[in-house]
């Protein structure tokens, strides 16, 4: 097996990479939705008393309904990416391509579906501690990050 294991920075650019890349996509699924949105939201501006407590209420609801709906999509887009091209005959997203990197199962096997949801799904709980998780990867024998761990997978050098 491969151990050639891919350290912090090198996966810290295939994040950006794909961060970019996710960016553009998610830029085509929100500006349309946030136009037809703000349209709405523009003409309610206009008989709005925002003197009225109740109705103050009702636009901080609406913004942070809208901040929300945005969040869910945007970590759904991310997840979905990062999921269906790491467990595609690639194993690896388009930032891990660019630098020679693929994900692996502990064996240096093909991750499938299920298991590549997880890695993804468990980034989250990386975000959540202050990016500590990612970090982590600098610092582990086998240079896992915390969703790494928790999934049992491995970002290898292609060899």
């Amino acid at each position: 097996m491969n151990t050639n294991y891919a350290g912090f920075w090198l996966r810290f650019v295939a994040i950006i990479i794909d961060g970019i890349i996710i960016g553009v996509v998610q830029s085509f699924v929100f500006v349309p939705i946030l136009a037809a949105l703000g349209l709405g939201f523009a003409n309610s501006m206009d008989t709005m008393d925002l003197s009225d407590p109740n109705q103050a209420a009702g636009l901080m609801a609406s913004i942070s309904a809208m901040m929300g709906g945005y969040w869910i999509l945007s970590i759904t887009i991310s997840v979905l990416y990062s999921t269906f091209m790491e467990s595609s005959k690639l194993q690896a997203t388009v930032g891990k391509l660019a630098l020679g990197l693929k994900v692996t199962d502990l064996q240096g096997g093909k991750l499938d579906f299920s298991k590549a949801l997880v890695r993804n799904l468990c980034k989250i709980i990386s975000n959540f501690t202050l990016l500590v998780g990612y970090i982590m990867a600098g610092f582990t024998e086998k240079k896992q990050a915390l969703h790494d761990m928790i999934a049992s997978t491995l970002v290898l050098k292609k060899s």
